[in-house]
């Protein structure tokens, strides 16, 4: 199996891999399109978060429906609802699986998403 890598960052990451029918999106943060952090309340950055995941997945032939698992970290626990509110205005029925946990994360942000996607080649 071969592995193909999307996007640029200014990490050392690639946005998207392909393994496979496979994709994996690196964890996103709520970078707006100008390059700047988005902030404002955790509904807000969540949304920018999955425009983000749905940007790189589209780099490498997927979509937000093709996503079948998101690990997601919450700067503070309390947020848990109104990232709740926002994540299902994206994803609407048929949800990933999702594991969510509240971690000190390395820039000020209030969340933090990665993916998988399944999405057969051809």
């Amino acid at each position: 199996m071969s592995k193909e890598c999307f996007g640029s960052a200014a990490a050392p990451l690639s946005p998207a891999v392909r393994a496979g029918d496979y994709i994996f999106v690196s964890g996103q943060v709520p970078v707006g399109a100008n390059g700047e952090m988005v902030g404002g309340s955790i509904e807000n950055q969540t949304r920018q978060v999955l425009k983000n995941v749905e940007a790189a997945l589209k780099l490498a032939g997927a979509t937000l429906d093709d996503v079948v698992k998101t690990t997601a970290w919450l700067q503070d626990a309390r947020d848990f609802n109104g990232f709740n509110k926002a994540y299902g205005e994206v994803f609407k029925g048929n949800f990933p699986a999702r594991s969510t946990a509240e971690s000190r994360l390395m820039v000020d942000i209030k969340v933090e998403i990665e993916a998988i996607a399944y999405k057969p080649k051809g």
